[in-house]
């Protein structure tokens, strides 16, 4: 088959079908699937074929090399449009990434989705395909709009388009009925436009994806030591002697950090890998750009030690690391920076009493962690003067996650591994400007302080009342109170939990709004009234009566530095997203004193704005164009703390169970090798030795033997919300992997579907997609239906019973 019909006709929403396999989301071309745990190191010559085949795929190999030859230079190049992860600063040549490289050439397919391609398939049909199978239709070429008397998208233009848009908010009863969403990708320039718009139309509306990616880090971190980012770079990872690296992936998640930690090794750093998996990030890697270490295959360690807690056990790990390390104290008193925590800290007392209360044996049974491994652990630490703590979405997606990184701050604090060279704190960020966006004011809860600034500099009257993030969104939707949504860019649809619930809760607004590069499933599951306006990629030049025009982005270590696309925009009918930005909102506010048309003209004008806006831009159209652009300050970093008591704070929570009941387990989702958020590339995840198959279910050997599924057993799941209600999908495949007892791991967006609206974590609101109860069963196809309206059981199951927990099997 094509790819644009790969799929067939298929279940929507990828519940399945009981006794049969389950497609996925994937191309799922057919034949069956191969699993063989993978040993070879990371990158090298796998994700140097793997990037010829991503460039084969494209037709365009010289060109398409020659772009990403420019990706994340300094000297007029873009940057990358996957994750945040800071480019190198001492003159890196070839700074990519298999994954980046992916993503960038996905933007620069050679299919397009015009409007012949709309007015041969009807949004009904669409629906029945895969998810790959839309993006891979090609970049979108021209505005189209929903209509449903043919149920098709047709050709609009650009001002109908802004006019409908501005005709259906000013027509609300409230500001408070929209929301306005953004992914990672929006540049720094187009995130301060959105909200200067949605904020003079009067809400804080605005649910970004950090609401459901590191929400709990910048919570954490805020009130630990007074800033919601990081407090390391590049250069801290060189002169680390130790470097924990919780709940993340980096060969799949931020591959260019693979870089930083083999140079760490050879620096003579211990690298320790804390992740329920054994990913292949904690072995070995061959850097490509090394090119002796790729001519001789000489590979490099990632890690020292590897520990696998249970999933939402890492609080747990890391009480037990600071209990062994407050008994070295007793002997040792070396083991604590006591002038440090003299000086700097406040809380330690209380902090101290709690950790030397809390008994060894919860500390296992909780993390599911040998106390010998935890002090092995923590004799690291104790060994190592400067430390780096560095986590991702295995922390933040679970119910306690804003108690997990507090207590990673409450680690790092013991021995002053905050405000020195070589240590600090590292949230692994995801998409390319998702720490930008929050910068520069895409904040659904702002600061009075940032409101003052706005309303003086930009003279208007920003509401005050906090808005709505994600999950709220998702409530306010389903009960009718929010009634428009505009989103830029991402895959809300399917990005976001519940996915039955959700899509019927955006199929009921009174319009839906999607600037985007490519068709997906958000653009399927519409209101009543729908547009897609579609935009120049991270790629493209971006040519506006100001000249070409570069936009800005944050990385996850604070660097803010240009990006300038090169190629031909993949049709003429598309516009920057600044200037779709300035269209919606002068259609929407027709009087505005805001200088919209000359904003999308000339961006430099808009980070003129900015430059007064936001502490740190100041000078920012000359400080950006120096080669790697700048550094945003970061008090934390110097010993500056933002918080009430004006020292950094320890956290004193107790540990939250995270034992599942008798007969469940908890489940994580994951992201495969060949996939980027919402993004399939195809049904591959070579690290994990899988291929040609997404719906698994790794799973504990001892808990499958529990439960008599021998290996590749077809199965069903079922997620018991708090709520009581059961969603269950159809037609898994159970592998046996190294995992502890009692955790299962599985990849969205598949199960998505499996993760009640209802069921976030009550300190940050993220979804709690890395910590849902679970049960499975083999698939027979005499099964009943999936209920996904709400079946309660008997009783709602106890989430905090405590029972014994073997060894990890």
């Amino acid at each position: 088959m094509s790819e644009r019909d790969e799929s067939g006709k298929r279940d929507e929403f990828g519940i399945g079908t009981a006794g049969e396999p389950n497609p996925g989301r994937g191309p799922h071309r057919g034949g069956g699937f191969t699993f063989r745990p993978d040993t070879h190191p990371t990158a090298g010559w796998g994700a140097a074929r793997s990037v010829g085949e991503v460039l084969y795929r494209t037709r365009e190999p010289l060109a398409g090399t020659g772009a990403i030859l420019k990706m994340n230079h300094e000297d007029g190049g873009f940057d990358c449009p996957g994750c945040a992860w800071p480019d190198d600063q001492h003159g890196l040549r070839l700074d990519i990434c298999e994954n980046g490289v992916k993503h960038a050439t996905w933007e620069m397919t050679h299919h397009r989705a015009g409007r012949e391609f709309f007015a041969a398939h009807t949004v009904t049909e669409l629906r029945g395909w895969s998810d790959h199978a839309l993006e891979a239709a090609g970049r979108l070429t021209e505005p189209m709009a929903y209509d449903p008397a043919t149920d098709r998208y047709v050709p609009i233009g650009w001002d109908a388009a802004f006019a409908t848009v501005g005709e259906t908010l000013r027509g609300l009863a409230s500001p408070d009925e929209a929301a306005f969403y953004t992914s990672g990708r929006l540049s720094n320039e187009a995130s301060f436009l959105y909200q200067l718009w949605v904020r003079e139309f009067g809400t804080n509306n605005l649910p970004d994806c950090s609401n459901m990616c590191h929400e709990a880090s910048g919570k954490a971190l805020e009130a630990s030591i007074g800033t919601n980012k990081g407090t390391v770079d590049l250069d801290d990872f060189d002169k680390a002697e130790a470097i924990f690296v919780i709940g993340a992936n980096a060969a799949s998640n931020a591959p260019r950090m693979l870089t930083a930690l083999a140079k760490a090794y050879r620096n003579g750093a211990d690298i320790v890998h804390v992740n329920p998996m054994v990913e292949a990030a904690s072995r070995k890697t061959i850097v490509p750009h090394e090119f002796v270490a790729m001519g001789t295959l000489h590979a490099t360690p990632t890690g020292t030690m590897s520990i696998q807690p249970r999933i939402a056990g890492d609080q747990a790990f890391l009480r037990g690391l600071a209990k062994a390390l407050l008994e070295m104290a007793a002997a040792d008193p070396g083991a604590l920076d006591t002038e440090f925590l003299a000086r700097h800290t406040d809380g330690l007392a209380a902090y101290r009493s709690l950790v030397e209360s809390t008994p060894w044996a919860l500390i296992v049974d909780e993390s599911g962690v040998p106390e010998a491994v935890i002090r092995a652990a923590a004799r690291v630490y104790r060994a190592s003067r400067r430390t780096v703590i560095a986590w991702c979405l295995g922390i933040t997606q679970q119910e306690h996650g804003v108690d997990t990184i507090r207590e990673i701050a409450n680690v790092l604090l013991l021995r002053g591994n905050i405000g020195t060279e070589g240590a600090g704190a590292c949230p692994i960020r995801g998409h390319s400007n998702v720490q930008g966006n929050r910068t520069c004011g895409i904040d659904h809860h702002p600061g009075a302080d940032f409101l003052d600034r706005l309303a003086e500099v930009c003279r208007i009257t920003p509401p005050r009342t906090p808005g709505l993030d994600v999950v709220r969104t998702l409530q306010a939707m389903g009960e009718g109170r929010v009634k428009a949504f505009v989103a830029l860019g991402g895959n809300f649809a399917l990005a976001v939990p519940d996915t039955v619930r959700s899509a019927e809760s955006l199929r009921g607004l009174d319009l839906t709004v999607q600037v985007s590069t490519k068709l997906n499933r958000s653009h399927l599951e519409h209101g009543r009234r729908a547009l897609i306006l579609p935009c120049l990629g991270r790629t493209e030049r971006d040519m506006r009566p100001g000249g070409v025009q570069g936009v800005t982005v944050e990385d996850s270590m604070s660097m803010v530095h240009l990006s300038i696309g090169r190629r031909d925009p993949a049709s003429p009918h598309l516009m920057s997203e600044p200037a779709i930005l300035a269209g919606m909102a002068r259609a929407t506010l027709p009087h505005s004193a805001t200088p919209w048309e000359d904003y999308a003209d000339d961006y430099d004008r808009i980070r003129d704005t900015m430059s007064h806006v936001l502490y740190g831009f100041e000078d920012f159209n000359r400080r950006v164009r120096r080669p790697h652009g700048f550094r945003l300050a970061q008090p934390a970093r110097e010993r500056v703390w933002r918080t009430p008591t004006g020292k950094a704070e320890f956290a004193s929570a107790p540990l939250t169970p995270a034992v599942p009941p008798a007969g469940h387990l908890v489940l994580a989702t994951v992201r495969s090798h060949d996939q980027w958020n919402t993004t399939i590339y195809t049904d591959h995840d070579r690290y994990r030795g899988l291929a040609n198959l997404r719906t698994a279910l790794f799973l504990n050997r001892a808990d499958m033997a529990e439960r008599n599924l021998a290996p590749h057993t077809l199965i069903d799941i079922t997620s018991i919300a708090r709520d009581g209600t059961r969603r269950t999908v159809h037609g898994y495949t159970a592998l046996p992997y190294d995992l502890p007892r009692g955790s299962a791991i599985g990849y969205m967006p598949e199960l998505n579907v499996l993760c009640a609206t209802g069921d976030f974590s009550t300190q940050s609101d993220q979804p709690l997609t890395k910590h849902l109860l679970i049960t499975i069963a083999p698939s027979h196809p005499a099964a009943a239906p999936a209920d996904l309206t709400a079946e309660p059981l008997s009783a709602p199951a106890d989430r905090t019973a405590a029972h014994v927990h073997d060894n990890p099997g």
